[in-house]
């Protein structure tokens, strides 16, 4: 695809899904999570391979134990296949931590990539299939104490929709 007002506005579009993923992730948002993704997409994400929401269902019961989450993505790679397709790599770099379906709690740092295809539909770009790729598996200690014990005098700390700070941008009271 040839650079154009067009094209710049699709990759915009295209990173903002990726970015609205990152944020329903780790904000147990679970319209933002799912507005990155076609319905009926294809998503390979390790423990899961398959309609996407079958990943959903996954994530819900990872925020339901309380998961902690931050996502980073960065190394945006698009490519144009057609008007309405692209070939989408990015990085990402992920600390969790959570209990699991078992009770135990873990931390893990994960890096790698997401391998997308991204395809337009009207005027709206969304993940139509992605694969997971991991690159890097730490897992952590998890630590003691609270987070209000931990995080001491930094505050807000970052919390889960409709709590998180960012949901309230504009709307300062007093």
């Amino acid at each position: 695809m040839q650079v154009t007002s067009d094209s710049i506005l699709a990759r915009e579009a295209i990173r903002d899904c990726l970015y609205r993923y990152a944020r329903g992730i780790d904000r147990a948002d679970e319209a933002a999570l799912m507005s990155a993704y076609w319905p009926g997409a294809y998503d390979c994400h390790g423990a899961t391979s398959g309609p996407v929401e079958e990943f959903y269902e996954r994530v819900r019961g990872a925020w339901a134990r309380g998961a902690r989450n931050i996502h980073h993505i960065t190394n945006v790679l698009i490519e144009f296949r057609g008007e309405a397709e692209a070939a989408v790599e990015s990085y990402f770099h992920a600390l969790q931590r959570g209990a699991g379906p078992d009770g135990v709690e873990r931390q893990v740092m994960l890096s790698g990539r997401y391998c997308d295809l991204f395809e337009r539909r009207g005027d709206e770009w969304r993940i139509a299939e992605r694969t997971v790729v991991y690159d890097w598996v730490d897992p952590q200690e998890v630590p003691e104490g609270s987070e209000a014990e931990r995080f001491g005098v930094r505050v807000p700390i970052g919390g889960v929709f409709p709590h998180d700070p960012v949901y309230a941008i504009g709307r300062r009271e007093g």
